[in-house]
């Protein structure tokens, strides 16, 4: 740990102690913070939401059937599980910044291509996540599935997921949570949403603007985090 942060400069008290002062700078320049264009934020804020409600969506229908496949007690054969496994991990290799930079060129301008970028990216995360809570499952209900003939669908259905859902639904919620951070991201390279007002205030060097932006985000990130407290309340 000592030689990586070494390696990356973190004890170079020269440039440490030319930064800090920079950050106060900038920081100072930031308040107070400008809602004056506030009402026009309205639509983007709801493109960021709406985007990663969206992108989650997508993630979801991908990962399960993924997740299932690139689990060791529930895939068909080891060739299938090799390839599961495969896919998911170029799924989650590739960024979500440079899904959306290559979406936007392939779609255009707009929401859409954050939707992409943030399902298929989210899809090789959320997938491992699934397939591992589902090697982690108690054997004795599949053992019992099958020992009745249930094929192999309803020992899934009735011995696998029951016991891997909530794990699952944890790891929905959490990743909605961070497809909505993700989707402002999108925004800034032509995505659409608040992300890209960010952008747009940052260029021109609008720092108070850009600090009402942040505010809005922490909201929006707050009330999705409560949101999501409330849902896995619900799901105990």
């Amino acid at each position: 740990i000592l030689i990586a942060f070494y390696a990356t400069g973190f004890f170079d008290t020269k440039r440490m102690s030319e930064g800090i002062p920079a950050i106060v700078t900038l920081a100072r320049e930031m308040v107070p913070p400008d809602f004056t264009n506030a009402g026009n934020w309205i639509v983007p804020v709801l493109d960021t939401l709406v985007m990663s409600i969206a992108g989650t969506a997508l993630a979801i229908i991908l990962s399960v059937p993924l997740g299932l496949l690139a689990a060791a007690n529930t895939t068909p054969n080891r060739f299938v599980y090799f390839i599961s496994r495969s896919v998911l991990n170029i799924l989650r290799a590739i960024p979500e910044l440079i899904m959306g930079i290559i979406f936007v060129a392939a779609v255009g301008f707009g929401a859409l291509p954050g939707v992409l970028a943030l399902g298929l990216h989210s899809a090789g995360m959320v997938g491992k996540f699934f397939a591992e809570s589902v090697e982690h499952v108690n054997e004795a209900p599949v053992e019992s599935a099958r020992a009745t003939g249930a094929s192999s669908l309803k020992t899934i259905r009735y011995a696998v997921l029951p016991q891997a859902f909530s794990q699952m639904a944890d790891v929905t919620i959490y990743r909605w949570e961070y497809n909505f951070r993700a989707s402002t991201v999108m925004g800034m390279v032509g995505a659409g949403g608040i992300g890209l007002e960010l952008m747009a205030s940052l260029r021109i060097m609008q720092y108070q603007e850009v600090f009402a932006i942040l505010l809005v985000i922490l909201v929006m990130v707050t009330i999705i985090d409560a949101i999501g407290a409330w849902i896995r309340k619900q799901l105990r």
